[in-house]
């Protein structure tokens, strides 16, 4: 493993003058779980929100009360004093703040999953070859020595032989029931929330019998289409995205093909269109499989399982999640171990420091001050991620959806592919 000498350590150890300057856009659980870390490499000195309640609770936790504050990420951009925006938004505005942030010189970390959609991907990639901005992605799994790369190293090391099956648990999807009309809070524009989601009424219901509550806002939005893909690209952003990385560690090709199988939801779809705005429509449970070019690895997507990613080659095999890393193999590491420089192999090189979100945040550092694409940069993250858009749009058809890599199309089904993108509310569209 590469020596614990890396120049983010440096960084943080700065001057004040001299240390890079960072906003939080989205200031809810992701934003503050996560913009701590960055507050080790760069200063935070701006937040915005439209919760005048999140900005509040926002400041007091992570600024000591102390930040600017901004309802309009716009004006944020304009700031040439801040050299980086973390985008902890909900996943319908990604890419709008993203494209707009890289276009006004600045770096960025922007939470997963990057898009809504498989075309936005391809605009914000072009943007970014185009404007040379550093992107790190929050697939922070990326970033685990301990557990995902060590993982990644077995498999890289051939201890599991050729891949035959991968299995990815990503758990079910929420449920809800009837949720009512309800009125905005205070100090809540739901207007400015939804950007580029269609017009939608605010839905609010509280359990009277338990501590828990149902919403198309905060928090619960994944479960919805209209700014979302559910499960599917929530813990599949991160499981899927090790997964195939797991395909190419082993000098395998992870280029997908087709996804199919079945998913159950709550509402009936037509068109792949849910036919009711009153309640979660994104999957509940699903049984997926992704099939890639070689046809010699398929990986399986289902709720029903352990949630982690199970690899079985011809050797053996193993399992990983956040909490554990089992299997013959892993065991076999006590007599056998791996060579010195396994995990920095799949770290690409690149400086390790740290684990998990702390890495990535260094990770991302160390990119910024070097130029060069991140861990989780916007290309490979892409890749990953058309698999679980492409699973999305098979639940919501109910039938096979073929990929072609080489195009980045859906062929053979004009309406699967029409759902590769989808229009932005008139004010909120993506200029470039």
């Amino acid at each position: 493993m590469v020596p614990y000498t890396f120049t983010a350590s440096r960084v943080a150890a700065q001057s004040k003058s001299e240390r890079l300057r960072f906003a939080l856009i989205g200031v809810g659980g992701n934003g503050t779980r996560t913009a701590p870390v960055g507050k080790e490499y760069a200063d935070l000195v701006a937040l915005c929100d439209v919760d005048a309640r999140h900005l509040s609770h926002g400041n007091q936790l992570l600024c000591d009360g102390e930040a600017d504050l901004y309802a309009d990420y716009r004006e944020v951009l304009a700031r040439e004093d801040i050299d980086v925006v973390q985008i902890s938004t909900p996943d319908h505005w990604h890419t709008k703040i993203l494209i707009e942030a890289m276009l006004a010189g600045k770096d960025a970390y922007c939470e997963k999953p990057l898009t809504l959609t498989i075309d936005e991907g391809k605009l914000i990639r072009k943007v970014q070859k185009e404007t040379g901005r550093v992107v790190q992605v929050g697939t922070q799994q990326r970033s685990s020595f301990n557990r995902f790369n060590k993982a990644l190293a077995i498999i890289a090391d051939g201890r599991l032989g050729k891949l035959k099956q991968i299995t990815v648990g990503i758990d079910a999807g929420g449920w809800s029931p009837e949720i009512p009309i309800a009125d905005v809070p205070k100090g809540l524009d739901w207007d400015r929330w939804l950007g580029p989601s269609p017009p939608m009424d605010y839905r609010f219901l509280k359990d009277a019998n338990r501590d828990k509550f149902y919403t198309n806002c905060h928090t619960h939005f994944r479960w919805w289409y209209e700014h979302s893909g559910g499960k599917l690209t929530d813990w599949g952003a991160h499981h899927i995205d090790i997964a195939m990385l797991g395909i190419a560690a082993a000098g395998q090709n992870n280029d997908p093909v087709s996804v199919a199988g079945s998913a159950e939801h709550d509402v009936e779809f037509k068109d792949g269109i849910p036919m009711l705005n009153n309640r979660y429509n994104t999957a509940r449970a699903f049984n997926l499989d992704v099939d890639f070019i070689d046809g010699d690895v398929v990986m399986n997507i289902r709720h029903d399982v352990d949630n982690g990613i199970l690899f079985e080659g011809e050797l053996g095999r193993i399992f990983v999640n956040r909490g554990k890393l089992v299997g013959k193999p892993v065991e076999y590491l006590a007599s056998k171990p791996l060579p010195e420089e396994a995990i920095a192999k799949v770290y690409r090189g690149m400086p390790i420091i740290g684990n998990d979100r702390p890495a990535h945040w260094a990770n991302f550092i160390h990119s910024i001050e070097h130029r060069t694409l991140p861990i989780s940069d916007v290309h490979s993250h892409m890749k990953m991620l058309n698999v679980c858009h492409l699973a999305g749009i098979c639940c919501r058809l109910g039938r096979t959806i073929h990929w072609d890599q080489a195009t980045e199309q859906i062929t053979g089904d004009e309406l699967a592919a029409s759902m590769m993108s989808r229009p932005y509310r008139e004010g909120y569209e993506i200029e470039v």
